[in-house]
């Protein structure tokens, strides 16, 4: 029985009512269309940690200043004291002494005021008054100023209390009314009587780790110094109720002797490790102690005392020390210029690399955090600024980084942006808050763009909406150099990963946004390239993103004026001075990132069919690889050709990459298939893939001996090679008289080698294999197809083709593209070469 002989056909000429060409087998194996992969753009680290970097827009005299001194009499206790309904002092430019009780001369001069109070003596009330009185006496209207320099009082210079009474209303003054002086005598009295007994401070209430005078006397000092000093600036409220004696007899055992030790200290010169360490401890346990009994905030009535006293220590100029005495000032809810020093402190303390572990081993980030939770930029815009500074530092330490993580700094900072794209309808826009506005948000969005680092914070930016607010702030403060590029670096770390990606695309007004800032912002290069990665990524992983950056009025046309102005000065003589002064790698680096942009949106058929139409879009990238090497740039040099790959695709009339396929063969042939680079020789054998569908690239391809190199290339060891190559032999050997030369070649066994090899790791390889193999397969190949058709039984076995694979999930994969893309073209194959076989040998009948 002799058996039919098939008629001899090119593979690509299938019959039936499904006709496809060549180009249409490639991509349905796998897609020609590709989009492209770039580095993201290099984030340099700011060695010195300061508000703005050098490369800020904003001028020097009229941005806030990062370094400073401080000191203890920067700060104002009277003005940190709760309102209390105390009596103020009147001021110093005021002649008037409202309800003083004044000398005999001042009586006389004074006959037009009205007559003080008749002094009451029964209670606290009474005792309170007449300090007042007594105060207003002695013409000692303000606080004495603290000494930065105080020295430890010696034991044998404490007055016994009967001297200190004396003493005290000696001080007075000879002109002090006889009322005043007695009635100092009895205050003193009852101070001593209600002073705690020496027994009372046991070691678990007080440490005397700090040579100090007799605890007796201390105790006595401390409330000349303290006590008396706070009742004199008008801190408490007179009343005589219980919880007042509770809390004075807190204060005497718990507070006063701490503050005794931060008195005894000397605060000229620098302490020693021992006293830091010291202070440290008294500093922490007070505030422990405050916590416990409820004291904090502006609950406690002797606060004034105590603030003043803290303030004191900030001239030690100990960091560690420093560091608990901001956390406990904070915690008493400081406000005003208080504030403000205090997130100046901490920002200095910050600005050295070297003490971010005392950030770490510190609850004072808690701290942070809270004043932003907290405060209103209209009212401590400049105090929030410093605050959030710190943060910036701190985040650029990777294991504080995940510190802030964890205590939600990411939700945190969300918030108060939102407060800022938000602002109530009656603040002035242009004024000075929104100038501090912009400050502020300079340095929080430099610390989001730090903790965008960490892979961990991708779920907070995304559940707090972060985006959509930076995108907001893009828009609001789209004149701002610095912080538009602060968020365009924060959104090209984040685009790099889908989720992000896709919850970025769905952002309102993303497109014009970003379209916007590339027109107004051109000739910034730092802030150019980040968008560009950005929307690259974006039209990368989000198909509606091609078609939106496409369709976005006047997107186009800005993606190609900027690829004119960062061509190179020859070729854009009319480019800025700004772009100009750019070196060649950040103009190229600009380029990348652009041509990348255009061949991904060229994946959408409106945006391709257009742009392979654009007689300046084709003709900017014949530019680059006219002007370019692969050796000097070969990331450019493949982009170019990758997106003319692209274009190429689209086959119509108004197709400028069609009519100039002679030009673009002799570049790519020259440029990239003759380098060194397997990339830009990859990139080439794709474009000569679609390119040789047309007749005169594939009579150029034979005449130049290209389908020489074409043919070693499947001896790679790359799949991706190896596939491209094929493009190119199925378009080739639909010529009949390329067929032999090509068989010359060694293509037969070359291919059957490489359907041995790669076959059970890429079944659509091994399926477009079989595909050349039937366009170049010709009568009398027995010699040829021996081994081919072991190669062809043993994978056509099911069991044995999938046993390639171990995993599971790996398994459906492969089987379905088995069943797909290789099984049905690799029977046809086979039985096409069995017949070829049979018809050369008699057919033996059995037996």
């Amino acid at each position: 029985m002799e058996r039919r002989r098939e008629t001899r056909k090119p593979f690509y000429r299938v019959p039936g009512a499904s006709n496809k060409t060549s180009a249409e087998i490639v991509q349905e194996a796998r897609q020609s269309l590709r989009t492209l992969r770039t580095q993201r753009p290099f984030t340099p680290l700011d060695e010195h940690r300061q508000l703005f970097g050098e490369g800020s827009s904003r001028p020097r005299d009229g941005r806030p200043p990062s370094a400073f001194s401080l000191h203890a009499r920067n700060f104002e206790a009277p003005d940190s004291r709760p309102g209390s309904g105390t009596r103020l002092s009147p001021l110093d430019h005021k002649p008037r002494l409202p309800a003083a009780a004044l000398d005999g001369g001042a009586l006389e001069e004074a006959v037009a005021l009205p007559k003080p109070p008749t002094e009451q003596t029964e209670g606290r009330k009474g005792l309170g008054v007449t300090r007042a009185r007594l105060l207003r006496a002695g013409s000692n209207t303000r606080l004495p100023p603290v000494s930065s320099h105080m020295e430890v009082r010696k034991p044998e210079d404490c007055e016994s209390p009967t001297h200190r009474s004396v003493s005290f209303t000696e001080r007075l003054g000879t002109g002090a009314p006889p009322s005043a002086r007695a009635a100092a005598a009895k205050e003193t009295e009852q101070a001593e009587s209600s002073l705690p007994h020496p027994q009372l401070h046991g070691p678990s209430t007080y440490r005397g780790e700090i040579s100090l005078p007799d605890r007796s006397d201390s105790n006595t000092q401390a409330t000349t110094c303290g006590t008396r000093t706070d009742k004199e600036v008008g801190d408490g409220d007179g009343s005589g109720t219980g919880s007042d004696v509770t809390e004075d007899s807190f204060w005497n055992s718990m507070v006063s002797p701490v503050l005794q030790e931060f008195e005894a200290v000397v605060t000229g010169g620098s302490p020693s490790e021992e006293v830091v360490r010291r202070l440290c401890d008294e500093c922490s346990r007070l505030h422990g102690a405050l916590h416990e009994r409820g004291m904090l905030g502006r609950r406690l009535r002797k606060r004034a005392t105590l603030l003043r006293s803290l303030f004191r220590l900030i001239d030690l100029g100990s960091d560690q020390l420093n560091l608990l005495l901001a956390k406990l000032i904070l915690a008493l809810k400081v406000s005003g210029n208080n504030l403000l020093n205090i997130c100046k402190l901490i920002f200095k303390i910050s600005r050295s690399a070297s003490n971010d572990a005392l950030f770490h081993n510190n609850s004072i980030i808690d701290s942070l955090l809270s004043v932003l939770r907290s405060e209103d930029v209209s009212v401590c815009g400049e105090a929030l600024l410093y605050c959030v500074a710190t943060l910036k530092f701190l985040s650029g330490n990777s294991a504080l980084r995940r510190l802030l993580l964890e205590k939600d700094c990411i939700g945190i900072l969300s918030q108060l942006t939102h407060r800022f794209t938000h602002p109530p309808s009656d603040r002035d826009s242009a004024g000075p808050t929104h100038t501090t506005t912009g400050h502020i948000l300079v340095q929080l969005t430099a610390t989001l763009r730090n903790m965008a680092d960490l892979s961990e914070s991708r779920p907070p930016f995304l559940s707090n909406g972060v985006l959509a607010e930076l995108t907001t702030v893009l828009d609001h403060h789209h004149g701002d150099p610095d912080i538009c590029t602060n968020v365009a670096r924060i959104f090209s770390k984040l685009s790099s990963y889908n989720e992000c990606c896709l919850a970025l695309a769905e952002v309102p007004q993303v497109w014009r946004i970003f379209i916007d800032l590339l027109g107004k912002h051109s000739k910034k290069q730092d802030l150019v390239v980040r968008l560009l990665f950005t929307l690259g990524n974006l039209a990368a992983r989000c198909p509606e993103a091609r078609e939106c950056i496409y369709e976005e009025r006047g997107g186009v046309n800005t993606l190609l004026r900027l690829f004119y102005l960062y061509q190179e000065p020859r070729v854009a003589p009319q480019a800025s001075s700004g772009v100009h002064r750019l070196g060649a790698s950040e103009r190229e680096d600009v380029l990348v990132k652009l041509i990348r942009v255009l061949a991904n949106i060229s994946i959408h058929p409106t945006a391709g069919t257009a742009l392979a139409a654009s007689e300046e879009c084709v003709e900017l990238l014949l530019k680059v690889l006219e002007q370019g090497s692969v050796e000097l740039s070969e990331e450019l040099m493949v982009n170019a050709a990758a997106t003319i790959n692209n274009l190429s695709f689209y086959q119509g009339e108004s197709s400028v990459v069609r009519r100039r396929h002679t030009r673009i063969s002799h570049l790519v042939l020259l440029k990239l298939l003759l380098s060194c680079s397997m990339a830009a020789v990859l990139e080439a054998t794709r474009v000569f893939g679609n390119l040789s569908q047309i007749p005169d690239v594939r009579h150029f391809i034979m005449e130049q001996k290209v389908h020489q190199f074409v043919v070693t290339l499947l001896d790679s060891k790359s799949s991706d090679v190896c596939f491209s190559a094929c493009g190119v032999l199925i378009n080739l050997s639909a010529e009949p008289h390329n067929r032999h030369t090509l068989r010359q070649e060694g293509v037969i066994q070359k291919l059957g080698d490489c359907l041995r090899d790669f076959g059970p790791c890429d079944w659509q390889l091994a399926g477009l294999l079989c595909q050349t193999l039937w366009n170049c397969t010709e009568e009398n190949m027995e010699n040829e197809t021996e081994e081919l058709l072991h190669t062809l039984s043993m994978y056509l076995d099911e069991e044995e083709a999938l046993s390639w694979s171990a995993d599971s999930a790996m398994r459906e994969l492969h089987q379905a593209c088995w069943e797909l893309d290789f099984r049905p073209v690799a029977q046809r194959l086979r039985r096409r070469i069995l017949g070829q076989v049979t018809l050369s040998e008699p057919i033996r009948e059995p037996s």
